[in-house]
């Protein structure tokens, strides 16, 4: 969006002020008249106008089209130029948000200061709403786990296409992050990044939302199709979009362009899409909820995200990053863990994955006394068995069971923990609970236990019980 639109209906004259700028180093446009220099707006926004007020043979004068541009494109500076001009012309001009008037026969000095300060504007208004927009973006991907590295190498790969991405995974594991590591590492990471909310938007208000409004009383109002233009779109939760909206959507992946609501004129975007769901996509098209061919267009690149069980080697990294970032946001105790309340964390059951992590970790700095380390009795207790004071709470069924029987089901579930918590890594698991790798397999063996390479999964193996592909690597 560097360029300068030039709009004029001499010929001579727009063509001698598009020369000179290109001589400067500018790209340049032309437009001879109001529908042309609208047309080639809504094609790309440029940098910068040059503007006659006086257009022949013209639906809009430049003060016409002035109006529009500074409603609908507030960002670009205009620089408004007449043969005519006087006092009165250029006050109005002013007035209706023009950033200069030059007055033909221009001076080319006077007017290519004009121009560098104009576009030094532009520069700076870019810049200020680029920071704007990655100030809620400013989130990293965290973590070290086989599925986590598996997740990130997936990514990595497709930042620097324009392939659509859909991202499935349960709620709060962070889809939303990955999609923002894509665009951060994309070539559009300085254009915007824009969240489409397909649950909470209500579905008869869904396609002013998407393509914006145009009514006579009251203009042009840009929908987050338009707000994203140059960069990417998010669909978070895309199984929730009406079916009637499925299809105008599908058409805009088809041609890249739209109509706004009450609207006539085409609006042309150059978009990424990246969507997101918690839901069997497949099974919502056999229940006819959601469309086969939109389905086929979003699809083109699936990605599994983790959930957190699935990645409990990441939970203390996870951990310190959160504490460290509520120590920032919010003022919260700056604090370290103890090893007890490590451990507690990685065997815990965790269905909201990382977004449940993150509050029971703001709600324990919250709540908790002090600044010293978290202890494992700050945490939330689990099923409950965790009393005070770190006391173990006995469940009726368990304390009817005699003692040998008790020992076995502890001991299996305490292990089942333990390997989840290492990722179904048996030589850490044996490391930390203090056995030999070869004790802890018999063990296992007889306990019925047996270790998958899916981490944090429970029995699934291979015949004779070793854990399979990357689950037992030193």
């Amino acid at each position: 969006m560097s360029n300068i639109l030039i709009v004029d209906d001499e010929r001579d004259i727009r063509e001698l002020i598009g020369d000179i700028l290109k001589d400067e180093g500018f790209p340049v446009r032309l437009a001879a008249n109001s529908d042309d220099c609208m047309a080639a707006i809504n094609a790309e926004q440029p940098a910068l106008m040059i503007l006659d007020i006086w257009l022949k043979d013209s639906r809009m004068d430049g003060i016409d089209i002035l109006k529009v541009v500074k409603r609908d494109n507030p960002d670009v500076p205009v620089v408004i130029i007449s043969g005519h001009g006087n006092i009165e012309i250029a006050v109005a001009a002013i007035k209706q948000g023009a950033y200069d008037f030059i007055e033909k026969p221009f001076n080319i000095d006077q007017l290519m200061v004009v121009v560098s300060r104009a576009m030094e504007t532009s520069r700076l208004r870019r810049e200020n709403s680029e920071l704007r927009r990655r100030d809620v973006t400013a989130s990293e991907m965290l973590g070290s786990s086989a599925s986590f590295r598996a997740l990130r190498n997936q990514l990595d790969k497709v930042t620097k296409s324009n392939g659509r991405v859909m991202l499935t995974g349960p709620a709060g594991s962070g889809k939303e992050l990955a999609a923002r590591h894509i665009h951060a590492h994309s070539n559009r990471a300085s254009a915007p990044f824009v969240i489409v909310s397909s649950a909470a938007i209500e579905p008869e208000r869904m396609e002013e939302v998407l393509f914006g409004r145009s009514l006579p009383e009251r203009g042009v109002e840009h929908g987050l199709l338009e707000q994203a233009h140059g960069g990417i779109i998010y669909f978070d939760e895309v199984a929730d979009m009406p079916l009637g909206t499925q299809s105008k959507i599908l058409r805009v992946l088809v041609e890249q362009q739209f109509t706004r609501v009450g609207g006539q004129d085409k609006v042309r975007v150059d978009l990424r899409v990246i969507s997101s769901t918690t839901h069997d996509l497949r099974a919502e098209i056999a229940a006819g909820r959601f469309r086969q061919e939109l389905y086929d267009r979003l699809n083109v690149v699936p990605i599994a995200v983790p959930s957190l069980e699935e990645r409990r080697e990441d939970i203390p990294e996870l951990t310190r990053h959160f504490i460290e970032m509520l120590h920032r946001g919010q003022g919260l105790p700056l604090r370290e863990l103890t090893t007890a309340a490590e451990a507690m964390l990685q065997t815990m059951r965790w269905p909201g994955n990382v977004r449940q992590l993150r509050n029971v970790i703001e709600r324990v700095l919250i709540l908790g006394d002090g600044t010293g380390p978290i202890e494992a009795r700050e945490l939330p207790g689990q099923d409950g068995l965790a009393g005070e004071e770190g006391r173990l709470v006995i469940s009726g069924q368990v304390a009817m069971l005699p003692l040998r029987e008790a020992r076995e089901l502890f001991e299996k579930e305490y292990l089942i923990n333990q390997i989840n918590r290492f990722g179904g890594n048996i030589s850490r698991t044996a490391s930390f609970v203090g056995m030999e790798r070869s004790a802890l397999h018999r063990k296992l063996k007889s306990l019925g236990v047996v270790t998958g390479a899916k981490a944090g999964g429970r029995g699934l193996a291979g015949e004779d019980g070793e854990e399979e592909g990357e689950g037992d690597e030193e």
